[in-house]
């Protein structure tokens, strides 16, 4: 019985899987970031460009000289 929790406490002391947790957690971080940014870009961009388009279309084409 102490040997099984020995090999316990000892597993989670140990620091093997750390770095894997670590990457794991900035990758995700990163990530939501990304998520974050470009909904709030994509948001913006759409109102943006229909009075762009707006404006184009209003706009008259001279062909001559």
């Amino acid at each position: 019985m102490k040997s099984k929790i020995f090999s316990l406490w000892a597993r989670l002391r140990s620091e093997d899987g750390a770095v894997t947790v670590d990457w794991v957690v900035l990758t995700a971080a990163v990530v939501a970031m990304g998520a974050v940014i470009g909904s709030t870009i994509w948001g913006d961009t759409g109102g943006i460009s229909s009075r762009i388009a707006e404006y184009i279309g209003a706009q008259s084409v001279h062909t001559g000289f």
